[in-house]
């Protein structure tokens, strides 16, 4: 596998009494690594993962939140992509594309939390593992999320259009490094890519005034 654990960066705070060790923390993700890969995402279960590893699943919990935390803590990455999403989208359906590429933009552009993310998109188009994995946490958690807040006729296509549109964006700014995409400021880059999010989000269709807020039944 390309995409190697480099630590145990979590993707949330724990509460209250800390339990478990390092030895076990680390015993957990190299076991929910080895599950994702073989089993693939939606296969893969926190329980299956806290059997092998010989844990109560209420510990992963407690370490991780959800499933997608403890994935984004198998791969070392310093945070969590569809709860990434998740914060981007809640608020005005309106500006919905503006947010998603202001705040992905400046997740992967920071050292810190985007040089995980980089290496993961190098893996994933060098290893067909990886590839099928990646593809299986944006179908099953962002491309979800992104329809439940779209919301109406063919919500599903219009949040695989959406997603598709930012995949580009992030491989052309990130892998071909294409310019003057791959150089360009956040609030360069946001009235460029904009509009076509908008009109992946909308079908190509007005947003109707019932659903510029976080209502999004009136379509």
């Amino acid at each position: 596998m390309a995409v190697a654990v480099r630590g145990t960066a979590m993707n949330s705070t724990p509460r209250g009494r800390r339990r478990g060790s390092p030895g076990t923390k680390q015993a957990v993700l190299d076991v929910a690594r080895r599950q994702f890969l073989a089993n693939g995402y939606p296969a893969t279960t926190m329980r299956s993962i806290a059997t092998e590893a010989g844990v109560d699943v209420a510990l992963l919990s407690y370490y991780f939140g959800s499933k997608s935390g403890l994935f984004s803590a198998a791969l070392a990455l310093e945070v969590n992509p569809p709860l990434l999403l998740h914060q981007a989208i809640d608020g005005d359906l309106a500006t919905i594309p503006e947010r998603v590429v202001e705040v992905l933009i400046s997740t992967w552009d920071d050292p810190e939390s985007g040089g995980p993310l980089r290496v993961m998109l190098s893996a994933a188009t060098q290893d067909p593992e990886v590839a099928r994995l990646v593809k299986e946490v944006v179908q099953t958690e962002m491309i979800r999320q992104l329809a439940e807040r779209f919301g109406g006729v063919g919500a599903t296509a219009r949040a695989t259009a959406f997603g598709s549109q930012v995949a580009g964006l992030l491989l052309a700014r990130y892998w071909l490094q294409l310019e003057p995409i791959a150089s360009m400021p956040v609030r360069e880059l946001v009235p460029l890519v904009a509009p076509g999010l908008r009109a992946a989000m909308t079908g190509g269709r007005r947003l109707p005034p019932g659903a510029t807020g976080r209502n999004s039944s009136a379509w």
